[in-house]
C-alpha cells in the first residue's frame, strides 16, 4: 500500500517539513499493519530506525479520521526520562491537528493531569507505577478516561518481558480495559528482542486479538566495536601499542574480518567503503592511577560520550575518578553523571547536555539511559566489563550511531592481578570472557533473551489482589477471585494457591472479613497500599533522601553515621546530620575519594551466555575487535583452560580434596546446581564448604574420587524429584519484593518452580555421562573434543 498517501494531511506535513525524501521500512510495514488489520502489532526495528513515528502515524491518521470520546491512545513507557524525550516529539507531531499529550507521572504538575480528567482526550503518556496509582486513587475516572480508548502503545517493551514489572504491566491494562468497558489495540516497541513470536505471545495476552509481526528490510547494521582488557594496578597482559578498531557489519564473514585486520595491519584503513578508518588507540594510559579509566579519560576528550557501568555503585566510582583527573590535568570538568537514585534534576541536567549536538560532555551512566531516550549525536559508547545481557549490550550500543553514523561500543574490561597462590577460577578474565561470547552471539546467531513466561508470580498475586481491593473497594472471595486470576499473568496459580493467598492475608491483617463476609483491605494493609511505594513491585531499598543546603542530590541506602563520608552525584560529601524519621541526609560537599553503595545485585545472565564462553576459551580463532592487551589476556586464559582439562571435563581438581565445577550454565540453573549439590548429593559425595561464584563456577571439598562424583551426580539427577526438594529446611526464599506478606508455603513454591531452572540443571547434569563413559575408556577420546551440549 501507499502509506503516504493513507496518512492524514497533517502527517503528511509533517514528513515534508521534516525534510524525510522517503518512508523507511518499518514506517510502510507498520502502516500496513495498523490500517489494515484488526490485531495487535509487535514493531521490532534497530534503534534509531524510526519506531515510534511508524507506529503514530497511521494511529494519528486514525484518530483525527475519527476522534475518539475519551482518552484515545494510552503510551506506556518504563522510565519517566522516556515520556518526557517523546513528549515533545510527540506534542510537535500533533500540534497541527489539535490532539493534545499530557504526561501522568511524579514530576508532572498537578494542574495537568486535572485538565485531563476534567476533559479526557488525546494521547496520555505513563508509566507502569503511575498507571498503577491512576487505578487505586481514581478508580472511579476511569471509565470516563478509557471508555473509547483504540491503542495502548508498549515502549521498549523489551525491558518488560522478564520480571513482574512486565506482568504488572499488563495485570493494569487488562484491568483498565474491564473497567473501562473498551478494547484497544496493543503497539508494542522494541529495538532487541528474542523469540519475537514468544514476546508476540506476551504482548496480546488477554487482549482477544492475534498479534501482527511485520517483516521488512532494514538498514545494514554497521558497529564500531573495540574490547581492551587492563589490569588496575601493575603490569598489562602484553604492552604495547593498540590494534584500531576494527568494524563488522551484518552479514561479513569471518575470511572478510581476517583480510579487514590485514589490511589495517598494514595502514591501508578500514575496508567499508562509508566509513572513515577507525584512529588508532595509543596513549600512554597505562600509567595512569587506573589505567582502564585514564584509558577512557584519553579516548572521551573532545567527544561527546556515554560511559556505561553494571551498578550505580560503580557509576559513582568511575566519575568521581574521572572528574578528578579532570582536576589533576587541569582540565574543565567534562564528565556527568546518571542513575536512578539521583535527583530528577541531576538527571534532567545529563540528559538535556546530551541533547545538545556541540556539547562535548561525557556521561556516566546505568540501565537508565539504556533505553530510548534521544540523546542526539554521540560519538561512542564505553562499556565497563561486560552487560548482563544481549539484549542490554545492543540497547547500550544502540545509545550511539544515530543520525547517520555508525553504532560505536567500546569495551574496558578491568582485572585485579591475581594473588600468587589463587586457584584456577580466580585466574580467569570471567568479564572478558563474557563480553567476548555476547558479541559473538548475537554476530552469529542474532541471539537474545526471549521473554520468561513460565513463572509463579506470587508476590505479583498479593500485590494485585491488594491493589484490586483498594481501587474496587468490598467484594467477596469469589468476586475477588474471578477478577484476579482470570488476569493473564496468573494462568499457572490454582484456586487452591489464591484461597491459601487470602486466608494468610486475613490473618496478618492485610485484608480483612466484613459482617456481610466480603473481603475488605485491612488496617494494617492500609499501612502497605497507602504508600506511594506500593504502586512499584520491584525490589527497592529503604532509601534516605541526601541534600546539600537547598540542593536535593538524590538517594542512598544505609547513610553513615554523622562525620563519615558518603558518595552521590560523582562527588563525596561529608555527614552533617542525619534524620532517621525524615528519611533525610543533610551534607556538604568535600574532596576525595570513596565507594558507594545502593544495593545493587548482578543480573540475570542467560545459559546461552555461559554455553558461549565455554566455546570462546576451547576454540582457536581470534576476533578482530580485541585489543593488544585483551589479545593477550584471551591468549593466558585459553593456555590455563586447555592445560586444566577444563575442555573435556566439568570437573577440576585443584589439589587435595579440593575441586571446581564449571556448570556453563545461567543464573537460575546455576542456582538450581548449587542446591542440587548439597541437597540431593552431598551426603554421599561427602561435600564441604560449597562455595559458588554465581554463575560461573562452584569450588567445594569432597572425599569420594572423580569417576565417583560423576556416577553419584548421575544417578540422582536421572531421579524424578519435586523441584521443592531443592529448597533448604526451614528456608523461605523471599525473592521479590512482596514475597514477605505471601504464606510460606507458596513462596517456597514460587521459588522452587518458578525461579530454579531445574531441567535446565538436569539436562546438563545428564549430558556429562559422556564424560563418565570416556574416563572408563568405553568412547576412547570422545570426551576430548569438548563437552557434550556445549
Amino acid at each position: 500500500m501507499n502509506a503516504f498517501a493513507r496518512y492524514a494531511p497533517f502527517i503528511q506535513d509533517y514528513i515534508y517539513t521534516s525534510g524525510w525524501q522517503t518512508l523507511r521500512g518499518v514506517q510502510n510495514a507498520a502502516a500496513d499493519a495498523v490500517f489494515n488489520t484488526e490485531d495487535n502489532v509487535l514493531l521490532t526495528a534497530s534503534t534509531a530506525s524510526g519506531k515510534t513515528e511508524a507506529a503514530f502515524f497511521p494511529i494519528l491518521t486514525l484518530m483525527d479520521e475519527d476522534p475518539p470520546q475519551s482518552v484515545g491512545v494510552l503510551y506506556i513507557a518504563p522510565l519517566k526520562a522516556l515520556i518526557n524525550d517523546q513528549f515533545g516529539r510527540l506534542s510537535d507531531l500533533c500540534e497541527e491537528a489539535g490532539i493534545r499529550v499530557t504526561r501522568w507521572h511524579g514530576d508532572v504538575p498537578q494542574s495537568q493531569k486535572k485538565r485531563l480528567l476534567k476533559k479526557p482526550a488525546g494521547i496520555l503518556q505513563i508509566t507502569p507505577e503511575s498507571l498503577e496509582s491512576l487505578m487505586i486513587t481514581k478508580h472511579m475516572e476511569i471509565p470516563s478516561l478509557f471508555h473509547d480508548l483504540r491503542f495502548i502503545v508498549i515502549d521498549e517493551i523489551h525491558s518488560l518481558l522478564r520480571g513482574d514489572r512486565g506482568l504488572q504491566t499488563f495485570s493494569l491494562i487488562e484491568r483498565m480495559c474491564r473497567t473501562a468497558g473498551c478494547s484497544p489495540r496493543r503497539i508494542g516497541l522494541s529495538a532487541t528482542i528474542g523469540s519475537p513470536e514468544e514476546a508476540g505471545k506476551f504482548l496480546s495476552a488477554g487482549s482477544g486479538r492475534g498479534c501482527v509481526i511485520p517483516k521488512f528490510e532494514g538498514p545494514k547494521e554497521v558497529w564500531r566495536i573495540s574490547m581492551e582488557h587492563f589490569y588496575n594496578t601493575g603490569a598489562q597482559a602484553d604492552a604495547g601499542a593498540g590494534h584500531p578498531v576494527l568494524q563488522w557489519q551484518s552479514g561479513q564473514e569471518q575470511p572478510q574480518w581476517e583480510r579487514q585486520r590485514r589490511a589495517l595491519k598494514a595502514g591501508i584503513g578500514s575496508l567499508s567503503q562509508d566509513q572513515p578508518p577507525m584512529e588508532e588507540l595509543d596513549g600512554p594510559t597505562d600509567q595512569a592511577a587506573d589505567p582502564g579509566l585514564g584509558y577512557i579519560f584519553e579516548h572521551t576528550r573532545g567527544k561527546k560520550c556515554l560511559v556505561f557501568t553494571n551498578s550505580r555503585e560503580e557509576c559513582e566510582s568511575v566519575c568521581q575518578f574521572l572528574r578528578q583527573y579532570c582536576e589533576i590535568r587541569h582540565e574543565p570538568e567534562r564528565f556527568l553523571i546518571h542513575h536512578g537514585n539521583l535527583s530528577a534534576s541531576y538527571r534532567q541536567s545529563a540528559e538535556e547536555e546530551m541533547k545538545d549536538d556541540d556539547s562535548l560532555q561525557s556521561v556516566c551512566a546505568t540501565a537508565t539511559l539504556e533505553l530510548g531516550i534521544d540523546i542526539g549525536r554521540l560519538e561512542r559508547a564505553f562499556q565497563i566489563d561486560a552487560p548482563f545481557t544481549v539484549s542490554g549490550f545492543l540497547q547500550r550500543m544502540g545509545r550511539t550511531g544515530r543520525r547517520g553514523d555508525p553504532s560505536e561500543m567500546w569495551f574496558v574490561m578491568r582485572e585485579e592481578h591475581a594473588e600468587a597462590r589463587a586457584m584456577l577460577p580466580e585466574i580467569l578474565p570471567w568479564y572478558l570472557i563474557q563480553g567476548i561470547a555476547l558479541v559473538q552471539l548475537y554476530i552469529e546467531e542474532r541471539f537474545v533473551e526471549e521473554p520468561r513466561m513460565d513463572r509463579l508470580p506470587f508476590s505479583l498475586l498479593y500485590h494485585q489482589t491488594m491493589s484490586t481491593l483498594a481501587s474496587c473497594g468490598e467484594m467477596t472471595p469469589a468476586e475477588l477471585a474471578t477478577r484476579v486470576l482470570t488476569l493473564s499473568p496468573f494462568h499457572r496459580i490454582s484456586q487452591k494457591d489464591f484461597r491459601t493467598l487470602l486466608l494468610h492475608l486475613i490473618e496478618i491483617d492485610h485484608i480483612a472479613k466484613t459482617e456481610n463476609g466480603g473481603l475488605i483491605v485491612g488496617l494494617t494493609g492500609e499501612r502497605i497500599v497507602n504508600s506511594y511505594k506500593f504502586f512499584a513491585v520491584f525490589q527497592e531499598n529503604v532509601e534516605y533522601a541526601v541534600r546539600a543546603e537547598s540542593e536535593e542530590l538524590g538517594t542512598i541506602c544505609k547513610p553513615p553515621p554523622v562525620g563519615d563520608k558518603i558518595a552521590i552525584a560523582g562527588r563525596v560529601w561529608l555527614v552533617e546530620e542525619v534524620d532517621h524519621k525524615k528519611h533525610e541526609v543533610y551534607c556538604r560537599r568535600v574532596k576525595g575519594h570513596i565507594p558507594a553503595y545502593f544495593g545493587d545485585c548482578a543480573g540475570d545472565i542467560h545459559t546461552r551466555i555461559l554455553e558461549r564462553m565455554y566455546k570462546v576459551m576451547g576454540e582457536e580463532r581470534s576476533y578482530p575487535y580485541l585489543m593488544k592487551h585483551a589479545v593477550a589476556r584471551l591468549g593466558q586464559a585459553r593456555e590455563n583452560f586447555r592445560n586444566s582439562g577444563m575442555l573435556t571435563k566439568p570437573l577440576v581438581h585443584l589439589g587435595g580434596n579440593m575441586w571446581v565445577l564449571f556448570p556453563w550454565l545461567g543464573s537460575y540453573a546455576f542456582l538450581a546446581m548449587e542446591r542440587f549439590l548439597k541437597l540431593k548429593c552431598g551426603e554421599r559425595l561427602q561435600l564441604r564448604g560449597l562455595s559458588p561464584t554465581r554463575p560461573y563456577y562452584i569450588t567445594f571439598t569432597m572425599k569420594v574420587s572423580e569417576a565417583e562424583f560423576y556416577r553419584i551426580v548421575l544417578e540422582e539427577a536421572a531421579k524424578e524429584f519435586d523441584p521443592l526438594d531443592l529448597v533448604y529446611p526451614g528456608e523461605v526464599p523471599v525473592f521479590e519484593k512482596y514475597d514477605e506478606f505471601v504464606p510460606e508455603e507458596l513462596v517456597r513454591k514460587g521459588f522452587a518452580h518458578g525461579v530454579l531452572d531445574v531441567e535446565g540443571m538436569k539436562k546438563r547434569v545428564l549430558s556429562w555421562k559422556a564424560v563418565q563413559d570416556a574416563d572408563d575408556g568405553r568412547q576412547g577420546q570422545e570426551g576430548a573434543r569438548g563437552l557434550p551440549g556445549l
